[in-house]
């Protein structure tokens, strides 16, 4: 009877043990779920009636509105990382603040956050930055140490800055949790809990670690001036306002037009994301052939007008009454969605052209395919946990910590962080957020908090050694003359402000529910 009280437990540890172990994260969720089920219902402890609800839950989330934003971002993401952006982004502000001491290091930081803010793919933007920044740095005499800590770091800021895979995905497992939470609270009108007020929420948070990460380069360069030389290179002129221009205007224009619909109420997360794919397509056919930029400028200056016709007017087709002035912004939409789509087919076949197109499509296949079966697998898992009374397990141990609130949610912070050293990010948003998240919600924690809590902790988790994927990232990338041992030694600092930063945000809550208050009230 021990055994059949624990197989709640058991199931979990079983699933964490052997994904630590690198079994493919689908399978063995699914797997394990399956073998329990079978044990739970030979021991009289599971009703295989539970199983029943599996097709539904597969078919609620392919039909999901809120993850057809995942596809688009992940194709927004690499086709901004296979259109040089970064490249051009980092030359130019490496000549930019490669004067100063410290220089080099702070424009890793600030190109992190430009490409944060524009892809969201922690992997793609640590090699990027890993093959270009790297050897420059070292070169340059920078500490290795620094040069990889700053770079992984810098990496990393995709997981908390918006927009982001990681909040998309929270955001939809936090939201049915929430709306479960408050349903069994016997509130059937909760305020519902959206993606675009996770990406509210992390935008101060994020912001102020990329300040924390600046003001650590700014004190090396000061306290010990080896580690962070300026440049002193005759033949390296300072890059013009053009060339600065050139580089950083095209990925601001982009974060605005997605980020900023999206906090200014036009367009929902999923419609913004289409707006960053059609953005990033349309950059990267700019960036293949410069010499013809007009039908990608028209393209361009079309979506803006659409964004700003959106503001200004009722676009809506099939209404009764329309306004001579709504007419005519119908019509100036019309010839607009007309110049995009020539822009975009422009684009298209320039990257087609060009080898880039193929790769992007296949890429952007291959990573939405694993989080969407990982998904599936994840429903299984959390269906036979809940069967086996998993959910009153957790909430019973949660509640009855010392310290109430707190003290639930220190040991689920905890739990998170230590679970990052072994298992990927999306493997514990899909396993472990929806057991924990419901009791924390029932404790009365804010859930754009939480969410932003979670995001943030699993940020760290990608640098911790020995297993942050942003170390392998850099590992696989950097010079033989960079060891791994100055890998490790590098990330502890920012580590050191990352935890920092998630203490300040337990300690003041209102830096993450604020701006989501103003904005959405």
């Amino acid at each position: 009877m021990i055994l059949a009280a624990s197989l709640d437990l058991l199931l979990f540890a079983t699933a964490c043990a052997l994904l630590m172990l690198g079994f493919p994260v689908a399978f063995t969720l699914a797997g394990t779920a399956l073998a329990f089920a079978a044990i739970g219902e030979m021991l009289g402890v599971f009703d295989m009636a539970f199983l029943s609800a599996l097709p539904q839950r597969i078919f609620t989330n392919m039909t999901n509105e809120v993850l057809i934003a995942v596809p688009l971002f992940v194709f927004m993401g690499v086709m901004l990382e296979r259109s040089k952006v970064a490249e051009e982004l980092l030359e130019n502000m490496g000549r930019l603040f490669g004067r100063l001491r410290g220089g080099l290091g702070i424009s890793v930081t600030i190109v992190g956050a430009l490409l944060a803010a524009s892809t969201g793919i922690v992997g793609a933007t640590v090699v990027t930055m890993g093959l270009l920044a790297l050897p420059t740095m070292i070169k340059r005499g920078y500490d290795p140490a620094l040069s990889a800590g700053s770079i992984a770091a810098a990496g990393t800021l995709g997981q908390i800055i918006p927009p982001s895979i990681v909040l998309v995905l929270l955001g939809d497992v936090l939201s049915s949790a929430y709306q479960d939470a408050q349903r069994r609270l016997g509130n059937w009108a909760p305020e519902p809990l959206s993606v675009g007020d996770l990406f509210a929420g992390a935008l101060i948070p994020g912001l102020t670690l990329v300040t924390f990460y600046i003001l650590y380069q700014v004190a090396i360069a000061i306290l010990k001036p080896s580690a962070a030389p300026a440049i002193i290179d005759e033949g390296a002129d300072k890059p013009s306002l053009r060339q600065v221009l050139h580089s950083v205007l095209p990925p601001v224009i982009l974060i605005v037009a997605v980020l900023g619909s999206i906090l200014a109420g036009i367009a929902t997360p999923t419609e913004a994301a289409a707006v960053g794919a059609i953005g990033a397509t349309l950059l990267a056919g700019l960036r293949a052939d410069e010499r013809h930029p007009l039908l990608i400028y028209a393209g361009a200056a079309a979506l803006v007008i659409v964004l700003a016709l959106t503001v200004l007017f009722d676009l809506r087709m099939g209404r009764e009454s329309v306004s001579i002035g709504e007419r005519g912004a119908m019509i100036a939409a019309y010839v607009c969605c007309a110049l995009i789509a020539v822009g975009i087919w422009a684009s298209l076949y320039r990257t087609y052209r060009i080898g880039t197109l193929n790769n992007v499509m296949r890429s952007t296949m291959e990573i939405t395919s694993m989080v969407f079966v990982i998904l599936i697998g994840a429903a299984f898992f959390s269906l036979v946990f809940r069967g086996l009374g998993g959910d009153e397990t957790v909430h019973r141990l949660l509640s009855d910590l010392p310290g109430g609130v707190f003290g639930a949610m220190f040991i689920v912070m905890l739990m998170i962080f230590v679970l990052g050293f072994f298992l990927d990010f999306i493997e514990i948003i899909f396993v472990v957020v929806p057991i924990v998240a419901p009791v924390l919600f029932y404790l009365g924690v804010n859930p754009v908090w939480l969410g932003v809590m979670i995001a943030m902790n699993l940020q760290t988790s990608f640098l911790t050694p020995p297993f942050g994927f942003a170390l392998f990232y850099l590992r696989g990338v950097a010079p033989d003359s960079v060891t791994t041992g100055q890998i490790y030694k590098g990330v502890i600092p920012f580590i050191i402000m990352q935890l920092l930063a998630l203490g300040c945000l337990a300690l003041v809550p209102e830096a993450a529910t604020w701006l989501p208050h103003v904005i959405f009230k």
